[in-house]
């Protein structure tokens, strides 16, 4: 079994269709350790745009929902740290977090774009040991990120799909059932 660590993705299994939250989600763990773990869903677009939360920001640049964790908050990964002062490190290349003010200023200067930043409304967190449990009652399957720091870019509404099918057996069979079993 692959350890639990920051900078995995968590692929959910076809068992919690249904799930409003968690459904077909792909999720970046930006951080575990022992007190828990926090992540985003990577693949479920909202129908919002940066510049209809922050009008200030005139931007297109698509919000995500994160998870059902503070909703309220806009959190964002990103892969220019460089360019971003007290940004937090997920993995090589790829990180969380950072001066906000200084990603207005990018984006609206359109330094940075969809394939440098991710948005989310919120997020999803696990308290101590709940995602252990959680893997080890066939919730979540725990893969490498394999796309590293282009996760951002690669990562799409059909990426929890092509996961199943890269998996094969009886993974393959799920990711052609409709994400709403009673659409069937």
């Amino acid at each position: 079994m692959v350890s639990i660590k920051k900078g995995k993705i968590l692929i959910a299994e076809p068992s919690i269709i249904g799930d409003i939250s968690f459904n077909r989600s792909i999720i970046l763990l930006a951080d575990h350790n022992n007190e828990g773990s926090i992540g985003f869903i990577l693949n479920k677009p909202l129908d919002y745009c940066l510049g209809d939360l922050i009008p200030e920001i005139e931007s297109n640049l698509p919000i995500y929902n994160g998870g059902p964790v503070q909703q309220d908050n806009l959190y964002f990964i990103h892969k220019v740290a460089e360019l971003i002062p007290e940004s937090i490190e997920i993995s090589e290349g790829l990180f969380w977090s950072g001066n906000f003010e200084q990603v207005s200023k990018l984006v609206a200067e359109e330094k940075i774009n969809e394939n440098d930043i991710r948005f989310f409304l919120g997020y999803s967190g696990w308290e101590a040991n709940q995602l252990n449990s959680e893997l080890k009652g066939n919730t979540w399957i725990l893969s490498e990120n394999t796309h590293r720091n282009n996760i951002i870019k690669v990562v799409d509404t059909a990426f929890w799909k092509n996961k199943m099918l890269a998996l094969g057996g009886e993974y393959s069979i799920w990711s052609n059932a409709p994400e709403h079993p009673s659409h069937n």
